[in-house]
């Protein structure tokens, strides 16, 4: 499948743009917690995140065009074979079109937000440095 960029819209899917609204509205206590101390505005390093978008025939929690990636907030749903070998296929989808996938549980995110800040700015590090020797 192509790489995603601006000139395919990064694979936007339109038709899962109410669905994306609607979840936009309902974020749980986790992904309201990340967007608004962590990702919100720009306060990551500059960069801009967008919540809930509908990506090839998925929802994403976060994606950030610019880093080419994808955060992803599971609850305990997630830790079900079923949803786990689903979000693996789904990991593996976006990585193809060129988006990396980081995946923290909800409880990180309550409970252990300086870590999930660390792993973040550490992905923007390293992206950083690989841009620059490109």
């Amino acid at each position: 499948m192509e790489k995603a960029g601006p000139h395919n819209n990064w694979h936007y899917n339109k038709k899962l743009k109410p669905l994306a609204s609607s979840l936009r509205q309902d974020m749980t206590k986790a992904e309201a917690c990340l967007w608004k101390y962590v990702l919100r505005n720009g306060s990551m390093e500059g960069y801009t995140f967008h919540r809930q978008r509908a990506l090839l025939n998925y929802i994403v929690d976060f994606m950030c065009k610019d880093l080419m990636l994808v955060i992803e907030v599971d609850g305990i749903t997630h830790q079900d074979e079923e949803v786990y070998k689903k979000d693996c296929l789904r990991d593996e989808a976006l990585e193809q079109i060129g988006f990396q996938v980081i995946r923290f549980h909800d409880d990180e995110v309550l409970n252990d937000i300086n870590n999930v800040i660390r792993t973040i700015e550490a992905y923007i590090e390293m992206y950083n440095k690989k841009q620059m020797n490109k």
